[in-house]
């Protein structure tokens, strides 16, 4: 197809029929919910974070409203430890993080001229295990069973049992089952922006937002994975009573500080540079101008996200550890000011050289600005270590913390909602009600929490629900207080101003005169998207393409058909975005939906001690799983090309790095990979921290032939399956199969001898945190040896079953790139049981 058949408008409207019967949602309420298209998935997404924001606001307004006065008793203490737990925990969990991710998969598949990401279903079974376990720890509190421990759970008033309640079971299970959906959403993001860009994006062509996403995306995969691991012993201490924190038996509470905050600081930019991202492309737009220093705010991007995985112990600061500990962190806490001061002089000197076009949107971004610089200032103070002894578990820290998020995320999520709301609905909110709603958030954040910092120095801890007159600190508390409600109040006037969008008139297409591809979106809402998949000259192609729109909108670029009734896009390669091939998406289905609801219930019913009814949930989440992959990925195609115009043909299957998929299942391991360290992390950290471990008396540990002779069964079982690839490949089929057989069973005969160890040496795991550790470790390695055994039976059964071939072997690829990361895991984890450390 040319250029010049894109002439003939019959031709044209018939395409565009059927683009529209493709994408159109399904019929009925029902089954509009299992449409997994990314459009309508962070349409969901946003709407439930937006709801969780503001019932977790109602909270701290119950918080504030108690403080108000000395000697208050609105609330008592119990009610009030929820309180404040639960408000912090669903801000940060239930509202920050899914918040950017929702918005990001609203906006990726248009700002990179994709019709979808490349696994809406995955976005859609992310989707629902965050609805899911969100209820089931946002509801909590109306049954007086919510955490109480704080949003960051310190042991050991946490982990035993005796002093908490189901509350921190309820934390620690549900928000386990959350940072899956965060997890799947990462995998979606970085495979979109690195595989699903249009011909022509090189890296260095990418919108900024593509790029920060990106960055925190993979933040994502280092960050929340230790949590992962903590909650594991955690959890495991709780309900099995294995001693990981107890320091009479061995354990420390600080391992629990160290895994939460390596989580936990990254958190913190984990929310901040999405939202920083969407002024790197509101600032243009009102700029009139392209934005200065490209290649520096990316490098400011990947600094920051660098930096912040050396600040996690500038939490730990008053919990006696060495003085260089305490230098070198310290440095690496003042450091981070660096890129994130580079970011912000860009935006400012952008705007400084264009012509300002003033708007709602940007003066949100401006007014975000103001705040968290201020937050910043404060955050060097208490990065400073005598500083912090000072002001650390104050109020200080809290009014800190506060202008951070504030300024740094809640204000510009309100810059880009009134930026991208046209995008989104076709219309456009008020001016005179964003204004007015601006003004009360900005004078209601600052009169809120600058207060905060005195009270704060003049020795109000933080988490007391009520205080003494004699502290002089009523007159702070009630400004705090006045504060918070005049901000809820303009929290209500944005709420007011949504709800009266659907009253207006529809807005003209790209309102703000944008150049990034976002905006090529038809006000008249297609599902379908992007009219036909461009070729990318520049970074802001509406601006500096002659007749782009033009061009896009009468299909003269790629893709411009559905021509076998398919959903499609275009995957590129991952440096200069040519392009490979043409991938199948997925279609609406209630496998998603199923397999979340599966997988929330082995949480859930964890949480009540239900571990039969939690095994069966397991099972059933299992069969969920294996249906979804087994009718909805590694299609073979039709034909092996289709033409996608401009005389270019692609094929319609992928496999190896190539291919979406792969990558998919490598960062997916990655992650899993990072958990594992954290574990490891723990087992040499009881090793450092005292010098009698393992205790004599447990010296001989699992022994060295249980763990060897696992070993040697995982690596065994990785070669045979590498031979069974190689060989497929040279289409000899029968001889990959029976490859794949054996190496299933020498993964099966993995699992019984890494559990092998412990168990005959009568190692129990109650009794000290180094026999608890060992088991841990030979239990994570051998549950991968039986996931080993599913994948490997799964690309037997395909074999078998016709569903795979030599040419169209996805299937066998993506369970070599797991076996690899099993064999690292079986190394790294008998190495560890079987060799270290030996008593003498």
């Amino acid at each position: 197809m040319s250029l010049h058949d894109q002439d003939d408008p019959a031709l044209r409207a018939a395409q565009e029929e059927r683009l529209r019967a493709v994408w159109a949602p399904p019929r009925g309420i029902f089954l509009r919910w299992t449409d997994c298209n990314n459009n309508r998935v962070g349409v969901w997404y946003v709407l439930t974070a937006f709801g969780f924001m503001l019932f977790a606001g109602v909270l701290a307004l119950i918080m504030r409203t108690q403080l108000a006065v000395p000697d208050n008793d609105l609330v008592g203490p119990d009610t009030f430890n929820q309180l404040f737990t639960l408000h912090g925990s669903m801000m940060m969990f239930l509202f920050a993080v899914p918040m950017f991710e929702a918005v990001s998969i609203i906006l990726l598949p248009q700002l990179l001229g994709a019709r979808d990401l490349p696994f809406p279903r995955l976005s859609a079974f992310g989707y629902w295990s965050f609805l899911i376990g969100g209820l089931f720890v946002g509801g909590s509190i109306f049954f007086n069973a919510a955490p109480d421990g704080g949003w960051f759970m310190y042991p050991p008033l946490t982990t035993r049992t005796d002093l908490s309640g189901l509350g921190a079971d309820i934390w620690m299970l549900g928000l386990s089952f959350i940072e899956v959906s965060s997890v799947a959403a990462a995998v979606e993001l970085i495979v979109g922006v690195l595989k699903c860009r249009p011909p022509g994006m090189r890296l260095n062509l990418m919108p900024l937002y593509a790029w920060y996403i990106l960055v925190v995306a993979v933040m994502i995969l280092f960050a929340f994975p230790p949590l992962i691991a903590g909650d594991i012993l955690f959890e495991m201490e709780r309900l099995l009573d294995w001693p990981f924190f107890d320091a009479r038996r061995g354990g420390d509470p600080l391992l629990w500080q160290h895994l939460f905050w390596i989580f936990g600081h990254p958190e913190v930019y984990i929310i901040f540079l999405p939202s920083i991202a969407l002024f790197a492309m509101l600032v243009p737009t009102f700029a009139n101008r392209h934005l200065l220093g490209y290649p520096w705010i990316v490098l400011a991007a990947v600094g920051t996200a660098f930096l912040s995985f050396g600040l996690w112990v500038h939490h730990m600061f008053t919990s006696g550890l060495p003085k260089i500990s305490l230098a070198f962190f310290s440095a690496a806490s003042e450091a981070v000011a660096i890129p994130t001061g580079v970011q912000i002089f860009v935006f400012i000197a952008t705007l400084w050289a264009g012509r300002v076009t003033w708007s709602t949107p940007l003066l949100y971004a401006t007014g975000s600005l103001a705040i968290f610089v201020i937050g910043g200032l404060t955050g060097v103070m208490v990065a400073v270590a005598p500083f912090d002894w000072q002001a650390h578990d104050s109020y200080f820290v809290v009014a800190h913390l506060h202008y951070v998020l504030i300024g740094g995320t809640l204000m510009p999520l309100f810059a880009g909602l009134y930026y991208y709301w046209p995008l989104v609905t076709g219309k456009k909110l008020s001016d005179r009600l964003g204004r007015i709603a601006f003004w009360m958030l900005f004078v209601g954040a600052n009169l809120t929490f600058f207060p905060m910092h005195l009270s704060g120095l003049m020795g109000m801890p933080r988490r007391v629900f009520t205080y003494p007159t004699e502290l002089g600190l009523g007159g702070l508390n009630m400004a705090s207080t006045l504060g918070a409600w005049l901000f809820a109040a303009g929290v209500a006037v944005i709420c007011v101003d949504l709800s009266l969008s659907p009253r207006r008139v529809r807005a003209v297409r790209n309102p703000w005169n944008a150049g990034t591809l976002e905006w090529l979106a038809h006000p008249e809402d297609e599902d379908w998207g992007i009219r036909s998949v461009p070729l990318i000259e520049s970074r802001y192609p509406i601006w500096d393409q002659t007749d782009f729109v033009r061009k896009v909108d009468e299909g003269r670029f790629f893709l411009p058909d559905a021509q076998e009734g398919r959903r499609e896009t275009i995957v590129t390669s991952v440096l200069d975005a040519r392009p490979l091939a043409v991938i199948r998406l997925g279609t609406p289905s209630i496998k998603p939906m199923l397999t979340a609801v599966a997988l929330g219930g082995v949480f859930i019913l964890t949480t009540y001690h239900l571990y039969w009814a939690a095994l069966v949930s397991g099972v059933a989440t299992l069969a969920m799983a294996l249906w979804w992959l087994w009718t909805g990925t590694a299609e073979i195609p039709e034909k092996p090309c289709k033409p996608i115009g401009h005389g270019l043909e692609l094929p319609l299957y992928l496999s190896g790095p190539s291919a979406p998929g792969w990558w998919a299942m490598f960062i997916t391991m990655m992650a899993d990979a990072t958990a594992f360290s954290g574990l490891v992390f723990g087992y040499f950290f009881f090793w450092t921290r005292h010098a009698d471990f393992p205790p004599v008396a447990l010296a001989d540990g699992p022994g060295m032939a249980w763990p060897m002779l696992a070993l040697f069964l995982g690596i065994a079982s990785w070669l045979l399956t590498l031979g069974a690839r190689e060989v497929h490949a040279r289409k000899h089929v029968g001889m990959a199969r029976l490859c794949l057989m054996v190496a299933l069973l020498l993964s099966l005969a993995g699992v019984g001898a890494g559990l092998a160890g412990p168990w005959t040496h009568g190692m129990d795991p109650q009794a000290h945190s180094y026999p608890a550790i060992v088991w841990t470790l030979a239990i994570w390695a051998a549950a991968h040896a039986g996931v080993a055994v599913i994948m490997q039976g799964y690309a037997l059964a395909r074999s078998l079953a016709g569903r795979m071939s030599p040419v169209h072997d996805a299937d066998l690829r993506n369970v070599t790139v797991y076996m690899h990361f099993y064999a690292l895991t079986a190394i790294v984890t008998y190495a560890t049981i079987g060799l270290f450390p030996q008593v003498t």
